[in-house]
Parts: C-alpha cells; sequence; structure tokens
C-alpha cells in the first residue's frame, strides 16, 4: 500500500465512518480467548500501523472502547449496531483496524495466525466443509 493510500471503513450502521491514510503494516488473525469473545468468532482479523493516521467521518461520538483491566487488550465499537472499529492503542499510539470494518479492498494477505495454540478446539479449518452460499441455497 503506497503511504498516501485512503482506506475507508465504517460499522455495519454507517453511523461510524473513517479513512486511514497511510500503510498498513501487518495484518494478524488472532486466536487468543480475548479475540475470541470480543468477535464472538474463531479469531480477530486485524491491521496494525505505527505510522498511518485516522480520519473520523461521523460517528465518533458513537464509538465506545473497552479496556481489558490490567493489559493491552482493548476493543473499541460502535454504540448503536456493536461493530468492531478501529482504536489506537495507548502504548506507543499503534493504530488497530478490524478488517472487517473496511469497506474498501485490503491490499495485503494475513502474515500470521497467532495464538494459534490457544484457539478453540472446534477451530480446525481443515475439517469443515465450504460452502459458497447459505445452507440449502442453490443457485
Amino acid at each position: 500500500m503506497d503511504d498516501d493510500k485512503k482506506t475507508a471503513g465504517s460499522c455495519q450502521c454507517g453511523a461510524v465512518r473513517f479513512e486511514v491514510s497511510g500503510p498498513f503494516e501487518s495484518f494478524f488473525l488472532c486466536h487468543c480467548n480475548r479475540c475470541r469473545k470480543d468477535t464472538g468468532s474463531a479469531h480477530a482479523a486485524n491491521l496494525f500501523s505505527s505510522t498511518a493516521t485516522i480520519d473520523w467521518l461521523a460517528g465518533q461520538d458513537a464509538i465506545r472502547t473497552y479496556r481489558m483491566p490490567n493489559t493491552l487488550h482493548q476493543k473499541s465499537f460502535c454504540s448503536q449496531c456493536g461493530s468492531a472499529v478501529p482504536n489506537v492503542q495507548m502504548n506507543g499510539g499503534l493504530l488497530v483496524v478490524p478488517a472487517g470494518s473496511l469497506d474498501d479492498a485490503v491490499e495485503i494477505r494475513p502474515d500470521a495466525h497467532i495464538c494459534f495454540a490457544s484457539r478453540a478446539e472446534w477451530d480446525n479449518p481443515g475439517d469443515v466443509p465450504t460452502l459458497d452460499g447459505l445452507p440449502g441455497q442453490t443457485r
């Protein structure tokens, strides 16, 4: 991604809209218990940048942030629809952007599955069939 590249994003209801200016340096899929609780899924998918900036285009007042006590773990979300939105980590100003919050294409691929040893016991993608649509859906 170019240093002057702009990437748009929003929450599900559209109340929160933002634009990230600059490159993402890494993209991790985290399987730790905290990230699984944050997402309600197998893992979180977050992009990280120490140099990009974020411009809030709408809804910054709708953002809430939960910080796990005595840790560096935090999650920001839209108070109207609950969607994960970016946050700036207090330690070092690291911008963390949930990949699913982006409206534009992500130009980098995930670097790694992290905390994989902590994954849920049911998280074994090779054992589960894939479907291109919903179950029972025909095209």
